[in-house]
């Protein structure tokens, strides 16, 4: 059973934020599934991400004010997809946060990269396959 059934990110600027989601997360074959409003759902088979400006409907608008970034790390086949992740992400607009490469103190086949997207959130593909 999956840990989680979906994550949602708020965003300060909703068009800009989809437009580098979209970019950033191609390489890893997840694209945008659902759009509703100022809030769209990405991933491969179903929405399990999904970003959003404003509050929800049982939120009030000063509860998203400010924005904390966070981490998120999406699961990559390979390393070549972890390449292509960040290359797309950076050119999508995205802030260079580690480049592509071995993170062996988190273990010997930790091949991860990482982007601030553009409210600062740390962005990260990560494939723990041997090459």
């Amino acid at each position: 059973m999956a840990l989680f059934d979906h994550i949602s990110l708020p965003v300060s600027d909703f068009a800009r934020s989809k437009a580098f989601y979209e970019k950033a997360l191609a390489p890893l074959g997840i694209a945008p599934i659902k759009e509703s409003g100022e809030s769209a759902g990405f991933g491969r088979d179903d929405e399990d991400f999904w970003i959003g400006k404003g509050p929800a409907s049982f939120q009030k608008p000063g509860d998203l004010a400010p924005i904390t970034p966070v981490h998120i790390a999406f699961v990559a086949k390979d390393r070549a997809e972890v390449r292509a992740f960040h290359a797309a992400a950076l050119a999508a607009g995205g802030r260079d946060f580690g480049a592509p490469g071995l993170r062996p103190q988190y273990h010997p086949n930790y091949y991860g990269a990482f982007v601030l997207d553009p409210d600062g959130n740390n962005v990260e593909a990560v494939c723990h396959k041997p090459e």
